[in-house]
């Protein structure tokens, strides 16, 4: 099983168990991505976590080209 599937399973059912308890997508988006950069900033340093988010971002729009291929 790879990384993401594992991840991915785990999402999911955390997803289905926030369902039950009332709790909206939204809400537990947010609380994963509060874990996410708690764990970054365990071993990474700011800006580098910075630079990882700005990624995501600039890459939102699954339309349009990567951004690293942009003219």
């Amino acid at each position: 099983m790879s990384t993401y599937q594992m991840v991915s399973r785990h999402v999911e059912a955390a997803l289905a168990e926030a369902s039950k308890e009332g709790i909206a997508d939204d809400v537990v988006a947010r609380c994963l991505l509060s874990e996410a950069i708690r764990i970054f900033r365990s071993g990474r340093p700011i800006d580098d976590i910075a630079a990882e988010l700005t990624a995501a971002i600039d890459n939102l729009d699954e339309d349009a080209p990567l951004s690293f291929i942009r003219p």
